[in-house]
């Protein structure tokens, strides 16, 4: 039985933890021989304690797999009620308190009081194992389709027999699902796009998800003996978004001799080699513990900057000609100390390696602007709140923006359409003003705006009426529901948002969740032709999962003059550390810091606020 898929439905870097977890627990409990031995090979420190947000997303594990097999209402209300709380509705952080203050808690009981302090001390708890148990593995693939709730899957399991993602397709193919009550052509349409999208995205990890465990596999490796350097490549060295294959540079003083050393060590590597791939100066194989792809390329010291650059640079940038000849070919040709100087010797200023995939990155160089970088941001705009569904109050939302040395804070919590998140209402967005204004006075010169998010509603206007709308300083508008939309249908309604003199900056555009949820088609140059026009500025959302404006479409929105705002989306503190990810996006993209809203001084950002309000009430 195959465990990889499972453990990688849920991409989170510490509930991959969790999962593994309990499903080995699950499995060396019931004895299935086939799993018992890659459950004993893991790391001992996957029993660990879990945090809050671990915790939360436990639980909603446990939710579905209670709705699955049909446990009462009144039990799973009460987990549904826990999760909330600890969602949206308790600013301390739950792995951080006893049995005894959780029970004190609104919304937790004393039965969910223990089950949350256990997994917060143990890392396990046997109700999940239970549930597990008399679950089918493939069942939980299943669970993790888009469109398919728990009571449907069930119906499925039931009905037809389904216990996995395989047999869901089969009977999708021969029109039972469609045959089936409460399900029809339509919902079976729907199965088998969410089953392709799924297909299609197997083997691929984020990029921020893997960036950790990258730097821990190139250390373990430099720690060889004869190993000269070594350094991620191809497309991580790009920092594209998702990765499909890991490729590694290792510098070596033998070649032969690394590669034997290398092949002992594959084990303690966590890598499970593909011989019939590999070759004398090349391991192909695949890294267990992230299901990915790997590629390691041994080469010699004098040969690095060669095969730096080659392996370091998209085929299409190596392909473009310079004066009637590749790129990659006046390279080869010569012998150069560096990139830069190679680029130099071409007449190029020095191309970055996130650029170079061959789309934009020579219309760049003709006016190399300094790329926006990670020191160049001064505020974070677009942050949520423990007034809707962020995990800390505003007060530490702004006092951990100003610990990190930024000066401006923008709070935009959702509006009150998004429900599901806590949106606020007209008299909670009046008494978050009223905290805003005394946070203000008291951490002078530091700066909180008032924002929002506004739910772009499906015929493109605005949550909440203008007089409350002209209230804020500005406003992210964003699409968070009827996402099944047609190219048409979904770019007349982010044009009307964006004609909407309160809109301000348009919120992650296509609504796409990296690996788990396709965007919405769009008309990408009709939607930032209108944000040129109304001088909106578009949100690159940062969050690793979203990172939308994507990065192809960022060069052509400054040809336009739109300007962009790296938007953390942060729900906790430690949030704010995806701006970083979102300058990445930015930098593939040629974004510069004069068209970047939050590398604008506080005073500039303010200053732009109240003058496009002004100009905005004339029109």
């Amino acid at each position: 039985m195959e465990t990889r898929g499972f453990f990688l439905l849920f991409k989170g870097k510490a509930f991959d933890f969790i999962l593994k977890q309990y499903f080995c627990t699950f499995v060396l409990k019931i004895g299935l021989p086939a799993l018992r031995g890659p459950c004993t090979r893991l790391d001992p420190s996957i029993f660990m304690k879990l945090g809050h947000k671990e915790i939360t997303k436990t639980l909603k594990l446990l939710i579905k797999l209670m709705e699955l097999h049909g446990e009462n209402s009144f039990k799973i209300g009460s987990y549904q009620k826990a999760v909330n709380t600890l969602e949206r509705g308790m600013e301390q952080d739950a792995s951080q308190l006893s049995e005894a203050e959780l029970r004190e808690i609104p919304g937790i009981g004393k039965s969910l009081a223990e089950v949350i302090a256990t997994l917060a001390q143990t890392g396990q708890h046997a109700i999940l194992g239970e549930f597990l148990e008399k679950t089918p593995e493939g069942l939980l693939e299943v669970l993790e389709l888009k469109g398919l709730g728990p009571k449907k899957v069930q119906a499925l399991w039931k009905e037809l027999g389904i216990s996995s993602t395989h047999e869901l397709m089969e009977a999708c193919r021969s029109g039972q699902v469609a045959a089936l009550k409460g399900f029809g052509k339509k919902t079976q349409e729907s199965i088998l796009e969410a089953l392709a999208f799924r297909e299609e995205q197997a083997g691929k990890r984020l990029y921020a998800d893997i960036e950790q465990a990258v730097a821990r596999l190139v250390a373990d490796m430099e720690a060889l003996e004869g190993v000269l350097r070594v350094a991620p490549t191809g497309a991580f060295r790009r920092a594209m978004e998702i990765i499909e294959e890991l490729e590694l540079l290792v510098a070596v003083e033998h070649a032969p001799r690394f590669m034997a050393q290398f092949g002992e060590r594959l084990e303690a590597f966590g890598l499970q080699a593909d011989e019939r791939r590999s070759s004398p100066f090349t391991f192909r194989g695949t890294w267990e513990q992230e299901g990915l792809q790997v590629a390691v390329y041994a080469c010699s010291e004098p040969d690095w900057e060669r095969q730096w650059f080659l392996r370091g640079s998209a085929k299409a940038h190596l392909l473009h000609s310079i004066k009637e000849k590749p790129l990659a070919q006046w390279f080869q040709e010569g012998s150069w100390e560096s990139e830069e100087a190679f680029y130099a010797h071409v007449g190029l200023p020095f191309i970055p390696a996130p650029l170079r995939e061959g789309l934009m990155e020579f219309t760049w160089a003709e006016d190399p602007k300094a790329l926006l970088e990670e020191k160049d941001l001064v505020g974070t705009l677009h942050n949520h709140s423990t007034y809707s569904d962020g995990q800390h109050t505003l007060r530490e939302m702004a006092e951990a923006a100003r610990q990190l040395g930024l000066t401006y804070l923008g709070i935009s919590d959702h509006s009150r359409a998004a429900s599901y998140a806590g949106g606020l209402s007209i008299e909670e967005v009046e008494q978050q003003w009223r905290e805003i204004e005394a946070l203000n006075e008291e951490m002078a010169p530091f700066r909180i705006f008032k924002g929002i998010e506004s739910d772009i509603l499906p015929d493109g206007s605005l949550d909440y009426p203008d007089e409350v709308l002209a209230g804020f300083d500005f406003v992210v508008s964003s699409i968070h529901s009827g996402l099944s939309m047609d190219r048409q249908k979904a770019t007349e309604r982010l044009i009307r948002a964006i004609k909407n003199p309160y809109t301000t900056i348009l919120g992650h555009p296509t609504g796409r969740l990296l690996l788990r949820r396709a965007a919405y088609p769009i008309d990408h140059r009709a939607v930032i032709d209108a944000c040129a026009e109304e001088e909106v500025a578009i949100e690159i959302n940062a969050n690793p999962w979203r990172l939308d404006l994507d990065w192809r479409w960022v060069h052509y929105a400054l040809s336009k003059g739109v300007r962009l705002a790296i938007n953390p989306d942060a729900h906790t503190k430690e949030g704010y550390a995806d701006m970083r990810f979102g300058v990445l996006v930015g930098q593939k993209g040629g974004l510069h810091p004069e068209m970047t809203l939050n590398a604008w001084s506080q005073e500039e950002l303010a200053r732009y606020f109240e003058e496009r309000k002004k100009k905005k009430r004339k029109q």
